[in-house]
């Protein structure tokens, strides 16, 4: 069991508008997740996605996959 925390971090597109998420890449080499939160409320719920689903929703949104959305 690993005692490392989740460093988060926000997009660098977020420009501070308050409707943001953060994630925690840190953790996908020791657990293999990439948690995700509400920037809003840090002690809220955290998401955990499988780093490969999280790796395919990036490569989607780079990819203008959801811009029609």
């Amino acid at each position: 069991m690993t005692t490392e925390t989740p460093r988060w971090f926000k997009s660098s597109y977020s420009n501070n508008g308050g409707n943001c998420v953060e994630a925690a890449a840190n953790l996908v080499a020791s657990r293999g997740t990439v948690p995700v939160r509400d920037s809003k409320n840090p002690g809220g719920p955290v998401l955990g996605f499988p780093a490969s689903a999280f790796t395919s929703f990036i490569a989607s949104v780079k990819a203008g996959t959801f811009d029609t959305v």
